[in-house]
């Protein structure tokens, strides 16, 4: 008797449980799919909510104007009005970083405080052979030149064994001359720079686009910096005799034969710790600016963010400093 009545139970719900499983989903065949005319209006509706959402939202407002700054591929920048002493745009602008042949600037500022006679002649040696990636010179070991081509060589075509033989014949040696550099970055007030060598080819050359900037700016009261680092080409003879050759060299910045640009003084570096770096000295719209361009990517990226910095410089010189990415170390 108890399992009839337990039969009698479950037999109308699993009839009623097989007619549910057998019936059609009311939402699946017979309804039609949405037009596409209907995801056109959704989606136009969830934008235009989002849009009022966002842009009428204070945070919003702020972080347009934080990100207002020049769109630049380098990872580290800095740009200063040096008329007005004001910055105006700065990424990780404190972070020490390597800054590979912009070392090159320091060089000679250590040179031409020496004092030496630019007229003596030097000879690149097997001691100025350069170990690494972007360590290819054209100067053969026996090569003499005179200091002031030396001088030339590294800041315009940034000769590495150029630099190297400026430091070796230094008093005292390279080591003499790395405490020069030393010593010289610390009165210029560069806080976190530091120098192992007069090439910029070790990665342990390091400094902050701060300091780079105070760099860039002291290298500009130099003439012969300024004049030698916005060169186009510089001709040398090499040789004697009927081995005498001529080689000729160019600048590694083609910025500086563009008429558009007024550089004042400026200088390139790369390897792969630094990746492209550019940072120069020059005059827009009347106003003399340093710009600092660390970590760039690309052939063509340093300076295409130099004119990116230009336009955005002549657009928004009245405006308010932008600093991005302050350093927590």
């Amino acid at each position: 008797m108890r399992s009839a009545r337990l039969w009698a139970l479950w037999v109308p719900m699993l009839c009623v449980s097989a007619l549910a499983i057998a019936a059609p989903d009311s939402g699946s065949d017979t309804t039609p799919p949405p037009s596409p005319t209907h995801y056109r209006h959704h989606y136009r509706h969830v934008l235009r909510h989002r849009y009022h959402h966002h842009y009428y939202h204070p945070y919003y407002h702020r972080l347009r104007r934080v990100s207002s700054g020049p769109h630049l591929r380098s990872s580290e920048v800095v740009v200063i009005d040096e008329t007005h002493s004001k910055v105006l745009y700065a990424r990780r602008a404190d972070d020490p970083q390597p800054i590979a042949s912009i070392s090159k600037l320091m060089t000679a500022m250590v040179v031409l405080d020496a004092r030496l006679p630019l007229d003596q002649v030097l000879t690149i040696t097997p001691a100025d052979r350069a170990i690494g990636r972007g360590a290819f010179d054209r100067l053969r070991v026996g090569t003499r030149l005179t200091r002031t081509e030396l001088l030339h060589l590294a800041l315009m075509a940034s000769d590495n064994r150029a630099a190297h033989a400026l430091g070796r014949n230094y008093p005292g040696g390279i080591q003499a001359f790395v405490r020069a550099m030393n010593a010289k970055a610390r009165a210029l007030g560069m806080r976190t720079a530091h120098f192992v060598e007069p090439t910029g080819l070790s990665s342990d050359n390091v400094a902050s686009p701060d300091d780079l900037a105070k760099m860039v700016a002291a290298a500009a009261k130099y003439p012969l910096i300024r004049e030698y680092s916005t060169a186009h080409h510089f001709t040398v003879w090499v040789g004697a005799g009927r081995r005498r050759r001529r080689i000729e060299f160019s600048t590694t910045d083609p910025l500086v034969a563009n008429r558009d640009w007024k550089i004042i003084v400026q200088k390139t570096g790369f390897i792969d710790p630094a990746g492209k770096c550019l940072v120069m000295q020059a005059v827009i719209d009347h106003r003399t600016v340093v710009m600092v361009l660390l970590h760039s990517w690309g052939r063509y990226t340093r300076v295409a963010d130099a004119r990116r910095v230009r336009r955005w410089v002549k657009a928004r010189l009245s405006g308010p400093a932008i600093r991005v990415g302050h350093s927590t170390a």
